[in-house]
């Protein structure tokens, strides 16, 4: 379809390149709260501040890994009205297809800041769409190591 042939030829010149810098997120207490409300995550290290600061490594809680990744979304601003047009010429929809590989390593302390490094890895032809496989690195401001690395795929659809 000349629509998809299109869009492969708008992403290919920005493979392995960083395409986007996220804005900064503080991480405070009461949105780890809410996560360990709604994800049924009640461990001490995530919401007791108390006992965080005398028992953990980390001298406060943590952010779960999996609150970190379900903020995908804002961190890379990928859903914001203006993206879908921007970066998808002539395709109507989007669909998450899904993660290849996350991991995390390094904690996210409440009260970081975090914000999404985004590159594109692929851009592949899948039927009636385009598969692209973005590598995402979530950076701890002030810290060497990522506090998330994932590959996120994502297919669009004309």
């Amino acid at each position: 379809m000349e629509a998809i042939q299109k869009l492969r030829n708008f992403l290919a010149p920005q493979l392995d390149q960083e395409i986007h810098i996220g804005p900064w997120l503080q991480i405070d207490q009461q949105r780890i709260d809410d996560f360990a409300r709604v994800s049924g995550d009640q461990q001490w290290i995530h919401t007791d501040p108390e006992r965080a600061a005398k028992e953990s490594p980390y001298g406060t809680t943590i952010a779960h890994g999996y609150l970190t990744l379900s903020l995908l979304p804002l961190l890379t601003e990928s859903n914001h009205p203006d993206f879908f047009e921007k970066n998808y010429p002539g395709m109507k929809y989007r669909v998450n297809y899904g993660l290849n590989r996350v991991r995390f390593p390094a904690p996210v302390r409440c009260g970081a800041r975090i914000r999404a490094r985004t590159r594109i890895g692929a851009v592949e032809e899948v039927k009636n769409g385009v598969q692209i496989i973005y590598l995402l690195t979530i950076e701890i401001e002030g810290e060497e190591k990522p506090a998330c690395i994932a590959e996120f795929l994502a297919r669009v659809y004309p």
